[in-house]
């Protein structure tokens, strides 16, 4: 409770004294200190998103726990699926926290958080059914913490660094999210086999070393406004959000005689329960005093075409990272005499390339756009990523792996051209007193894309694999010597199972064929289960799945290239005290007239840039 008191403790002195900047000095060297504190913080957040992916199968060893049973999926998905939620759920509300009570109380908060949680997951001392929920509760707890690091990152560098240099700065932020998401991957590859519960300590000494490092060196430097929570805004958007995100999650499991759940009557009242709580979100924020959702800052062109390219190109990524995992853990590692047991550590290393790609381009285009404004790298880089797309579908399903990297490496070059100016534009067109606000509104949308993302992209894999895979299954099993019945009964179990099975690196005909295996003949049981039998089996439906998955993510790209394109020329607010850095103040003559002004809530501002397109 201290820890809580003590980042709420300035509540009061910003409500006497309203906008003001924090009182403590400080120094030139402080933009460098805060960016490398709040990359530490946004790195250690995507490493713990995807650590779990590779662990998983070591994780559900340890705590006794089937992840194939179709009764166990859900802690399966929940692992994975609730700290993207918390996450997405509550980065706005943090993100406004920030504004009220300091960016960097919320974020010293989100160490605490999260290192707390950490140790919490390590020390579970359940198994079975129990230990799953408790470590589903505890992953929520830790996507807190996250929330807090990622609402109040961008703002806090937006803060600490100059208009001229914040594409730089939010590039190396966004190189430490992407590049943590694949170093997840082979820590928890690597950590997985020694320890299930390395896998969540990890994360313990970085945690402390940073909660310490950020209370000792991190200063408010942005402007705070007096205001009060909103809590009819905040428990709206959280139930809406959360049962339309969770509807996804069950979308994707089976239901009845379904190979999928989007005819569940819980799932279908969830989606439409949802709705109606976000729609109803959006007419509270317009009726009270201080909003939590700044919903007239989309008035301004460049903070909404940002936002909307970035859930578009969160749609087009979010689910890609896991399809490719599959299709390389679940045919090519093994056509590759791969073992399955040590395919997900290998399709993480295979995945390096992306990660390459992101590191090579997200820092030069950040600093390019700080010069050139976002639209030429954020439309480019968009445009590039839909054209890879379009060639990662002439790839056949064993593929050769020169190809598939080089793939990989030019869409981590686009997607990292498009990250870093397209969030430079967003941080830059918003006013100093709303940037927590705006970065949470932000990381929303992103979020909540990359779980809209998932679904969807399983939905189309899932379609491909019921289309055909029955069947082929039945008759491979049969023509192996499985009996009739047997053969049958595994060939009409959902498609998911086979998937998630892939997935988590487990051999599907090991488990699914276990009954059956001491009553057939060596060379036919060491055939269905030895490298190639399922791999070659699941190959025609995965790859009808997979491209269809690929048309959607090219036709997301291509809509986000566009709304990046319509952003307009180089636009960066700034306060009407604050003159413009490097350069004389807007003049009509450069290309219009000055923007009108734009009110936000109680307050009001005047967008001044480059362009004339700020405002719509």
């Amino acid at each position: 409770m201290s820890v809580i008191s003590a980042a709420l403790s300035g509540t009061a002195t910003a409500r006497e004294s309203g906008e003001r900047r924090h009182d403590r000095p400080v120094g030139p060297r402080y933009k460098w200190m805060a960016l490398s504190n709040t990359t530490l913080g946004i790195l250690m957040a995507t490493i713990n998103s995807s650590i779990v992916l590779i662990a998983l199968p070591d994780i559900f060893r340890g705590i006794h726990l089937n992840p194939l049973t179709p009764t166990n999926t859900p802690y399966f998905l929940w692992l994975i699926m609730g700290y993207l939620m918390a996450t997405a759920v509550l980065v706005v509300t943090f993100g406004r926290l920030g504004d009220m009570y300091g960016r960097v109380r919320m974020y010293n908060l989100g160490f605490v958080v999260f290192t707390v949680a950490s140790v919490l997951l390590a020390i579970t001392w359940m198994t079975g059914t129990s230990a799953g929920l408790y470590l589903i509760v505890m992953r929520v707890l830790q996507g807190v913490g996250g929330a807090f690091l990622m609402a109040n990152s961008s703002a806090i560098l937006t803060d600490a660094f100059p208009e001229n240099q914040r594409g730089m700065a939010l590039g190396i932020n966004v190189i430490a999210a992407i590049a943590g998401t694949f170093i997840g991957l082979i820590l928890g590859g690597l950590l997985g086999p020694i320890s299930w519960r390395l896998v969540f300590l990890v994360s313990v000494p970085v945690g402390v070393f940073g909660t310490v490092w950020a209370f000792l060196k991190l200063r408010d430097t942005g402007k705070r406004i007096p205001s009060k929570v909103d809590w009819w805004g905040n428990v709206t958007f959280a139930v809406g959000l959360v049962a339309v995100l969770g509807a996804i999650t069950y979308g994707i499991l089976p239901y009845g005689g379904h190979t999928m759940g989007w005819t569940n009557p819980l799932v279908l009242g969830a989606l439409v329960g949802g709705m109606v709580m976000l729609g109803l979100f959006g007419w509270i924020e317009t009726k009270v005093a201080h909003p939590m959702f700044r919903l007239p800052l989309f008035h301004i062109r460049a903070f909404t075409a940002g936002n909307l390219a970035s859930l578009l190109s969160s749609l087009a990524r979010g689910g890609l990272m896991f399809i490719l995992i599959i299709w390389l853990q679940g045919i090519w590692l093994p056509l590759h005499g791969y073992n399955f047991v040590s395919t997900p550590l290998w399709a993480g290393i295979y995945m390096l390339p992306l990660t390459v790609g992101f590191l090579l381009a997200a820092p030069i285009s950040g600093y390019l756009s700080d010069h050139f404004g976002a639209r030429p790298f954020a439309t480019g880089g968009m445009l590039a990523a839909a054209a890879t797309f379009g060639l990662f579908q002439l790839l056949p399903a064993d593929f050769n792996y020169i190809w598939f990297a080089l793939l990989l490496l030019a869409y981590g070059l686009a997607a990292g051209m498009f990250a870093s100016p397209n969030r430079a534009g967003i941080m830059n067109s918003l006013p100093s007193s709303m940037r927590g606000a705006g970065a949470g509104m932000a990381s929303t949308f992103q979020n909540s894309a990359m779980v809209l993302s998932i679904g969807i992209f399983f939905t189309l894999i899932i379609i491909g694999l019921s289309s055909s895979l029955p069947q082929a299954l039945h008759s491979g099993l049969v023509a192996q010597g499985v009996p009739n019945a047997d053969a049958t009964r595994i060939s009409h179990l959902p498609a998911v199972s086979s998937l998630f099975a892939a997935f988590l690196g487990y051999n599907p005909m090991q488990t699914l064929l276990a009954p059956v295996l001491p009553h057939l003949s060596h060379a036919h049981a060491a055939y269905l289960t030895g490298h190639s039998f399922f791999p070659r089996l699941i190959s025609p439906p995965f790859m009808r799945g997979l491209r269809e998955a690929f048309d959607f993510a090219l036709v997301a790209s291509l809509l986000a290239g566009i709304a990046s394109w319509l952003r307009g020329g180089k636009f960066v607010y700034r306060d009407p005290e604050e003159p413009a850095e490097g350069a004389p103040s807007s003049t009509p003559e450069q290309g219009g007239a000055v923007p009108e002004r734009v009110t936000v809530g109680s307050s009001a501002f005047s967008p001044v840039g480059t362009s004339e397109l700020g405002p719509l």
